[in-house]
């Protein structure tokens, strides 16, 4: 039997530490005071108080200081031991680098918590499930940060998932950073590869069936992730209003100090207010200076009466002069000089002490002029151009509104600086600029716009080199170099080029339609649509390419109207009765409305009847059916019927999550021929795998002309629909456990995890099982309910049951 005191520990010390910057910039983030004690320094103490005697700590930023600081370990009472990877390999392929002669179980614990687990009892447990690989797991109010998981009941582990936005949350059980392997979990990991526990060891582990288990800790454990985590876990070391001050600091008799950390040979001048400031080594504050929740790195100086306000970090080896103001959450990298009088103010007005992200469902959204600034705008681009490379080809496009151009130009100019080229397409539709994307292989796009919701609101949409919207793993990339400033900046001769090629882009759009569209068929069948433009830019291109196919074509708002770029929801359903009257008055055979961006269209039949929701989507689903039986995607949230209507035609259906984004991204799977969502956006992805309404409106088209179909009949043979929704308040800490107890709760209940959580029941050979979707919002504190049943009272029934339970999961 192994014992304790023989088992080692392997320390994860490597990490860059990007998200304490500018306090990581010249240190180790193990090195980081923690109430004026490095923070791997209670890690190596917590060891040694539970029997590890040997720690082999691995290293690759900045791996001579933290060998200096720790030595031997003689200090610590340990022997301590250091293995440097000659480049990134990841967590495990670090553990893998450095384990190559441990042949008995080993734990491995990152450099970057405090935590007061009693490991022993981790350890008796990994032995007695015989589990190859044992994580360690706590619960957390915000599991968003962290790997959440389910357990079965033997706590054998049945679901992992890595940093989850909220639709994805399914628990608020979390990984914790501290693991116990078998040498024998070393198999599954490559040798001098990148491979990381959360993202590939665990996740083959699950794969291959292993025996994976999790131990969910009693206890305080803290991640030191953030700057803020950073501050909390100061202010909760140090307890109530006490200071931790020390012993060589020299405080004047009058200054004021509240739960304040003060390091080192620090002097703290006359009148001087600190509440809950945070001062390493050396640092000199002046007279009846006041700061109010700031970090002060090494060796910085702050003049007489400067005003450092809430959660500003200032970087080792600054100079602030006197009578100066540093604005709140402004951060500033270390040896900088501010002048006396100086107002630093860094317009990252978008929230950033709010929130932790920058992006949300619709891309990067925020008042104009307030929390989406030019300067904002510079800074994103130049975050966006960083992650993409000198020389990289990006397409740019924005709406016709002025703020919009203006949000614009400040976007590209930070794209330029970073060395990215830009085609300027201007004012398009954003289709055009997904499929310029494909077209000329370039890196990415970006297109500003004015939020058709809200008229305050501009909306930045940043596109990956396949033209769908960003995916969620680079935009976590931009907003750690967005909030740490940290961006690649082009030499005077390498700022990146900009180009016009509009008038080459809009003919090889239309001649892209053209080239798929069956002409002849659609000029036989003689239609004549009713099309709404929405005052978009769609009006400049997309006339002629009707012309071509034939279409007789009567045109509403057909001009380009800045104003009328936003619709309320009492304009939107009159434009849409006035488009239905009209179809009515002139027999025509449909009623077309497309969108500002042209990314959605909302139809009418011939007879006037407004198809939203569930029931256009089933309407084009069912033509889309009708002409081939290939599969079909449609998002979790959508009706039933979709399945229904698939099963008459011998088609199936996958089912995707519902963010615009992975709904492109399933329509990208080579097998798809259509996919559909019940706001009014189509993919085709014969021309392209993301929403256009343009080549959209042209297909639905050309398939009612092939198979010589009214749209009424369509609507006429959809199934009656019976769902419901409702929108209630969470707060954002309580999603987790919500979501966790009602996954814990559903005993005879179908799971669905794909997006949600999603619960079904009922079922039967004859009918398709009722269902609920428990969707919490990624950007807001609420949840989104939906439900779909019997009839109309059904899902009411079932929605007003979920309330009344997750009402009471909230006590």
């Amino acid at each position: 039997m192994l014992k304790l005191s023989t088992m080692k520990a392997m320390v994860l010390a490597g990490g860059l530490g990007t998200r304490l910057h500018p306090l990581t910039v010249n240190l180790p983030k193990p090195l980081v005071p923690v109430a004026n004690r490095p923070l791997m320094e209670y890690v190596i103490e917590h060891l040694k108080q539970h029997g590890f005697d040997e720690i082999i700590v691995l290293l690759y930023y900045q791996p001579e200081i933290i060998k200096k600081h720790f030595g031997d370990g003689k200090r610590f009472g340990v022997k301590m031991s250091y293995v440097s990877a000659p480049k990134d390999f990841g967590t495990a392929g670090a553990v893998k680098f450095a384990a190559k002669d441990l042949s008995e179980p080993f734990l491995v614990i990152s450099a970057d918590l405090i935590c007061d687990f009693d490991l022993s009892r981790v350890i008796k447990f990994h032995k007695d499930k015989k589990s190859i690989a044992t994580m360690v797991l706590t619960r957390a109010a915000n599991p968003l940060p962290y790997g959440i998981v389910i357990l079965n009941k033997e706590n054998k582990i049945k679901h992992f998932l890595e940093k989850p936005s909220w639709s994805e949350v399914f628990s608020d059980t979390i990984n914790c950073g501290i693991y116990l392997l078998d040498p024998k979990a070393l198999e599954y990991i490559p040798s001098e590869k990148n491979f990381d526990f959360s993202h590939d060891l665990f996740p083959k582990l699950l794969a291959e069936k292993l025996p994976l288990f999790g131990f969910v800790a009693d206890g305080t454990w803290k991640d030191i992730g953030s700057l803020l985590e950073y501050s909390i876990c100061q202010r909760e070391l140090i307890g109530g209003e006490k200071n931790k001050i020390d012993g060589s600091a020299k405080i004047a008799d009058d200054a004021q100090l509240v739960h304040c950390s003060v390091g080192k040979n620090c002097q703290i001048g006359r009148g001087a207010v600190l509440k809950g400031a945070i001062l390493w080594d050396n640092v000199i504050i002046g007279a009846e200076v006041k700061i109010e929740r700031g970090i002060l790195a090494s060796n910085t100086t702050v003049g007489d009466r400067t005003v450092i306000e809430e959660g500003a970090v200032i970087g080792e080896g600054c100079h602030i002069g006197k009578d100066a103001l540093v604005k709140a959450f402004v951060k500033i990298w270390p040896n900088r000089i501010v002048e006396e009088g100086a107002v630093v103010s860094r317009s990252m007005v978008w929230r950033e002490r709010w929130t932790k992200g920058i992006f949300g469902p619709y891309g990067v959204t925020g008042r104009c002029n307030i929390e989406i600034t030019p300067e904002f705008a510079a800074a994103l681009g130049a975050a966006y151009g960083t992650i993409l490379g000198k020389g990289a080809e990006v397409v740019a496009s924005r709406d016709s509104h002025k703020s919009s151009r203006m949000i614009f130009r400040a976007l590209i100019s930070g794209l330029l600086s970073a060395g990215v080229n830009i085609s300027n397409l201007e004012d398009v539709p954003i289709p055009i600029n997904r499929y310029e994307i494909r077209s000329l292989k370039s890196k990415g796009g970006v297109h500003v716009r004015k939020s058709p919701y809200d008229p305050d609101i501009i909306d930045i949409k940043l596109l990956d080199e396949d033209g769908s919207d960003l995916r969620p793993s680079k935009e976590k990339k931009i907003e750690r170099l967005f909030f740490g400033e940290d961006f690649m900046r082009a030499g005077i001769e390498d700022v990146g080029e900009l180009s016009f090629p509009y008038h080459r882009v809009a003919e090889s759009y239309k001649a892209g339609i053209l080239s798929l569209a069956k002409a002849e068929l659609i000029r036989s069948a003689g239609i004549k649509a009713v099309i709404d433009y929405s005052y978009s830019s769609a009006s400049k291109i997309f006339p002629s390419i009707l012309g071509e196919l034939g279409i007789e074509v009567v045109a509403l708002n057909a001009y380009i109207d800045e104003t009328k770029i936003t619709k309320n929801k009492a304009v939107f359903e009159r434009e849409l009765n006035q488009l239905s009257e009209i179809v009515k008055s002139l027999k025509a055979d449909i009623g077309i409305m497309l969108d500002t961006g042209a990314e959605k269209i909302f139809l009418c039949d011939e007879k006037g009847r407004i198809l939203l929701g569930d029931a256009e989507l089933a309407a084009i689903t069912l033509l889309n059916l009708k002409s081939y039986k290939g599969p079909i995607a449609v998002p979790v949230k959508a009706s039933r019927v979709i399945d229904d209507l698939a099963k008459a035609y011998g088609a199936k259906v996958k089912r995707s999550k519902n963010s615009s984004q992975a709904m492109m991204e399933t329509a990208s799977l080579p097998h798809i021929k259509f996919l559909g969502e019940p706001l009014g956006g189509f993919i085709f992805p014969e021309f392209q795998p993301t929403f256009d309404a343009l080549f959209a409106t042209v297909k639905i088209l050309e398939l009612l002309a092939e198979g010589k179909i009214k749209l009424s009949g369509l609507v006429d043979e959809i199934p009656k629909i019976h769902m419901a929704s409702k929108e209630i308040s969470c707060a954002s800490e309580q999603k987790g456990k919500v979501l966790r107890s009602i996954v814990d709760g559903a005993k005879d209940e179908e799971v669905d995890l794909t997006d949600g959580v999603k619960l079904f029941h009922g079922a039967s050979k004859d009918k398709q099982p009722d269902w609920v979707l428990i969707l919490p919002d990624p950007a807001r504190p609420v949840i989104q309910l939906y439900a779909e049943a019997g009839s109309d009272k059904e899902a009411k029934k079932l929605i007003s049951d979920l309330v009344e339970k997750i009402d009471a999961l909230k006590q």
